[in-house]
């Protein structure tokens, strides 16, 4: 462990790098490339209501990261920490292009993130919370070494307006092994 947990940790690490993805602090360049991300329709389902405002309001800042594979941009990762020392974790989320799902590239993202977390930001925990009906995301989890938890009811309020269960899954350190 490093003993740092100030935002001057996070802002040391240029890119976090996986086996397959880097994970690159956010910047303006990468708009562009996550509008058209969550404006895909197989992605606004899950993550509805991002114009250009709402990315750059909440998308670029210290705890958000570009997912790219071979320099190009296919998806986003961010994460939340909870600091309060007695309950210290962290939580991601992440968002990555259908061109560029089912090839392992979320779940090298998800490890790559949580490793970071674990090591340089100090957490002991880290979850994460797909939808309780997106299957692809849950078995995309659950390959990172995130396990099921329990279902969160009526949690989260779909791009229709309806409410709609998650998955709360977790991961400990050892789970990366």
């Amino acid at each position: 462990m490093t003993g740092l947990t100030s935002e001057a940790a996070a802002q040391r690490i240029n890119a976090i790098a996986g086996q397959t993805v880097v994970l690159r602090p956010t910047t303006a360049a990468h708009v562009p490339a996550f509008l058209e991300i969550l404006g895909h329709p197989e992605i606004a389902r899950w993550w509805g209501g991002y114009d250009l405002e709402r990315v750059r309001r909440e998308l670029l800042g210290p705890h958000c990261y570009a997912i790219e594979l071979a320099r190009e941009v296919v998806g986003l990762i961010i994460y939340r920490e909870e600091l309060d020392p007695d309950h210290r974790h962290a939580a991601i989320d992440l968002a990555l292009h259908p061109d560029h799902q089912s090839q392992g590239l979320g779940c090298d993202a998800m490890r790559a993130m949580a490793r970071f977390l674990f090591r340089h930001r100090e957490h002991h925990r880290v979850v994460i919370d797909p939808a309780a009906h997106n299957e692809r995301a849950i078995r995309s989890c659950e390959r990172a070494g995130f396990r099921r938890v329990g279902v969160l009811r009526s949690y989260e309020r779909s791009s229709d307006g309806q409410w709609h269960d998650g998955l709360l899954m977790d991961l400990l350190p050892d789970d990366l092994s």
